[in-house]
C-alpha cells in the first residue's frame, strides 16, 4: 500500500504526495493521488463516467469532486497528456 492510500485510510490531506510521474514529449508532471486515480480512468470514459468511479473510492461531495477532475483534465489538456474526443 502506498503512503498516500495509508493517509487517506487515516483521513489526512495526502493532496501534496506525489504518487506519479507523466512524461510526454518532453514534459514531465509529478501528480499526486488523486491526480492518479484520475489518470489511470482517462481511458476514453466521460467526465461523468470518472466522477462516478471516483465517488466510490473518496468521501467527497460530487460537485466538489466532479471541479477537481475537470481541473485536472484541463491541465493535461493544456500540456499535451490527453486529448478530448468531443
Amino acid at each position: 500500500m502506498t503512503e498516500a492510500q495509508n493517509g487517506l485510510d487515516r483521513g489526512d490531506d495526502v493532496g501534496d504526495i506525489g504518487t506519479a510521474v507523466l512524461f510526454s514529449g518532453g514534459a514531465m508532471l509529478s501528480i499526486n493521488f488523486l491526480g492518479t486515480e484520475i489518470w489511470k480512468l482517462c481511458d476514453g470514459r466521460s467526465m461523468d463516467e470518472i466522477v462516478s468511479a471516483l465517488l466510490e473510492q473518496f468521501d467527497v461531495e460530487r460537485d466538489v469532486l466532479r471541479e477537481d477532475v475537470q481541473s485536472f483534465i484541463d491541465e493535461l489538456t493544456k500540456k499535451g497528456f490527453v486529448t478530448n474526443a468531443e
